[in-house]
Parts: structure tokens; C-alpha cells; sequence
């Protein structure tokens, strides 16, 4: 059984293959995909050029796979075109599944990231590929550039109010990735993966000052107030106001909760929330 992993250069991709190699995959039988496979080149097995923009690259890298990991593009605005390349080569190579990497609750989510995965869901429905779907929540690394700036400032500013989100590292996600690639009877299947514990703000602020051993402050802002401040941080108003409906997203429970399969598929608990962010500073 040939697996291959999409965007194998990026954070999540090379956890995967690393993952994939601790729970007994043999090297052979997985192939690393990447824009640049220079990049890749690390990894410890074959690498093939891998570019969703070159359809002839994405045709070549399926020839004799049996499994793939569809890892999401990280251009939003152009995802779900991108995915379809991908989706489109696994119908014709007759691959036996396609995984997708989506967001959690992705059928009823109002996040602003959510529209192209919904869009790529249909898009591998209509296909007819066998697919499983691992609708991913939040990753705690998300967080890192926040942390940082509380551990020089003392303050966590935004938008977010008392929403809660269930974080959990990349690796859990990609644990989660190698043992379904894994697995058999895996098509159809649908998982809601998300953290263990759901935090907070003011939990997020706990850990940032428990890591840099000093007093943080969660300020509270409205959307506007937010993108105003990260406007004047030197971010343009496009961006600006994404990541404030980012926070608005989170202050209406959009990544809240989760019902233990995460850690069901990984055998063991989700990384903590300081652990991750500790890892990843």
C-alpha cells in the first residue's frame, strides 16, 4: 500500500510522514509531496514534486498511490480550485481513499475560513472518490505569534470575548492523519477532531505569563477596535479585518467543544495547551 501526503514540506505534512513512520510504515511505501521538493528532501522517503497549481505535477505524484492525504492548501481564496486539481487526479489514478484535512463542523460552521471547505467537501462528494474526512479545529501553534507578543507586552488583545476553542498541536492532528491513512473502512467516515480542553482568553493569557513567568492581561476589544489596532500594528485592512472576524468567529463558540475522537484516534490525551505552546516557542 503506496500512501502519499500532499504538501509534505509544510508544518502538518512532515509531522504526518513522521508519523506515519512511528506507527510502522515502512518508508517505501510513502511518498512526500511538495511544491519544492528540495525542501522535503529530509524527510526520509521519496519525495515528488507536488504543485495544486500544476495539474501535471499533482496527475504524476498519484501514479501507483493508493491512499492520499489532501492537506488544505494554505492560499485561502484560492483553496477549493486547488483542491479540486487534487481531487480530480485521485478519480482518475482510482485511488482506493482520499483523505481531506477540513475544519471541524465544517457542515454547520459560520466560521470565515469554512466556505472553501465546505466547498471542497461537495467538490470530493460529487466525485465520487472514497473519502474520509478529518474536520480538523484549531492548532494551538495558531496562537504562537500572540503568546510571544504577551510575554514582551503583558498584553493578549482581542476580539475574541469568553469564546472557548479546543486546540490541539499539530502533531495530534497529524497522529490522528497517520492512523486513519492507516486504517481500514475508513471511507465515509467523517471525524470532528478538537482538544481535549477548551480554553479561553483568559486561560490563553494564564499560559503566556506561566511561559514567559510574568503578569499577562487579556484586553477585551470589539471587531472594530481590533482591526483598527492590528491596522495601525502595520497590517493592511484586508488582512486586518480577516483576523478580527477570525476572533469573532471564536467569540460565538465556532471552535468550541469536541467529543473525544481526536484523542480516541491518537490512543492517548491531546497535547495541553501550555505543552504545545511551549513545544512550539
Amino acid at each position: 500500500m503506496t500512501i502519499l501526503v500532499t504538501g509534505a514540506s509544510g508544518h502538518l505534512g512532515r509531522l504526518v510522514v513522521e508519523r506515519l513512520l512511528a506507527r510502522g510504515a515502512a518508508a517505501s511505501d510513502i511518498v512526500a509531496g511538495a511544491r519544492t521538493p528540495a525542501k522535503a528532501a529530509d524527510l526520509g522517503v521519496r519525495v515528488v514534486e507536488l504543485d495544486y497549481t500544476k495539474p501535471e505535477t499533482v496527475a504524476a505524484a498519484l501514479e501507483g498511490v493508493d491512499r492520499v492525504l489532501l492537506i488544505s492548501s494554505s492560499e485561502v481564496g484560492q483553496r477549493a480550485a486547488q483542491h479540486q486539481v487534487v481531487i480530480d487526479a485521485a478519480v482518475a489514478a482510482g485511488v482506493e481513499l482520499l483523505a481531506y484535512t477540513s475544519i471541524y463542523r465544517a457542515g454547520e460552521s459560520t466560521h470565515i475560513l469554512a466556505p472553501e471547505h465546505v466547498e471542497t467537501e461537495a467538490a470530493i462528494a460529487a466525485s465520487g472518490v472514497p473519502a474520509v474526512l478529518l474536520r480538523n479545529n484549531w492548532y494551538t501553534e495558531n496562537q504562537l505569534a500572540d503568546v510571544q507578543y504577551a510575554g514582551t507586552s503583558g498584553v493578549l488583545a482581542a476580539a475574541a470575548g469568553d469564546g472557548r476553542i479546543a486546540s490541539a498541536s499539530r502533531v495530534d492532528y497529524a497522529d490522528a492523519a497517520a492512523a486513519v491513512l492507516l486504517a481500514d473502512d475508513q471511507a465515509g467516515r467523517v471525524y470532528e477532531l478538537a482538544g481535549d480542553v477548551a480554553w479561553n482568553y483568559d486561560d490563553l493569557a494564564a499560559a503566556a505569563a506561566a511561559i514567559f513567568d510574568r503578569e499577562v492581561s487579556y484586553v477585551r476589544q470589539t471587531v472594530a477596535e481590533r482591526a483598527a489596532a492590528l491596522e495601525a500594528a502595520g497590517l493592511d485592512a484586508g488582512t486586518a479585518g480577516f483576523v478580527a472576524a477570525m476572533d469573532a468567529s471564536t467569540a460565538e463558540g465556532q471552535l468550541d467543544g469536541g467529543d473525544g475522537s481526536l484523542a480516541a484516534l491518537i490512543g492517548r490525551p491531546t497535547t495541553p495547551l501550555v505543552e504545545g505552546l511551549r513545544a512550539a516557542l
